[in-house]
């Protein structure tokens, strides 16, 4: 049963591919410019003058930008979490080969995790703007520097491994 699966899945290997690469370059740049030119900027500043209003208000106003804009991200990753399984599953790859179970551990203690915190600070129970409308403002501030704190023990993680897991993908190095 599963072979007839996979014979029939198989002439749709090429477009599951261009999906998935699809979806993995949306999930890997699509907050990357709000980060770097915004919310860091807006961060930093507000760090070494924590009590100035002007730079509170624009931190929390990129960080709540930042949560509505990576809803692009969070709909690209359970995308690449059925492509690449499927793409396994009709390829022909295994796990002998090393590249694949290197990209395979990446995404699954690396990527994984962090987009489960990801998720969280952005959608549920550190949602900023959710927590604001609610005039949870404790929570809020807590939120806001959770969040912060997230992304910079993140960002040296995603500039390191998304660059390597996509060189992995595309030279498949012996």
């Amino acid at each position: 049963m599963l072979e007839d699966l996979q014979s029939a899945l198989m002439p749709y290997y090429i477009y599951i591919k261009f999906v998935h690469v699809f979806f993995v370059m949306i999930w890997s740049w699509s907050t990357a410019v709000a980060y770097t030119w915004y919310v860091k900027g807006a961060f930093l500043k507000w760090e070494k003058s924590p009590d100035d209003p002007t730079l509170i208000q624009r931190r929390n106003w990129a960080i709540e930008q930042f949560d509505k804009g990576v809803v692009m991200e969070h709909v690209a990753f359970p995308v690449i979490l059925i492509t690449g399984p499927l793409l396994y599953f009709i390829g022909p790859w295994n796990l002998d080969f090393t590249w694949l179970l290197i990209k395979l551990t990446v995404v699954v203690f690396v990527f994984l995790p962090l987009e489960i915190i990801d998720y969280w600070l952005s959608h549920f129970g550190g949602n900023k703007l959710k927590l604001k409308k609610k005039q949870k403002m404790e929570q809020y501030e807590r939120a806001i520097q959770q969040h912060w704190r997230f992304l910079k023990a993140s960002t040296p993680l995603v500039t390191i491994f998304i660059p390597a897991v996509i060189f992995l993908a595309v030279v498949k190095p012996a």
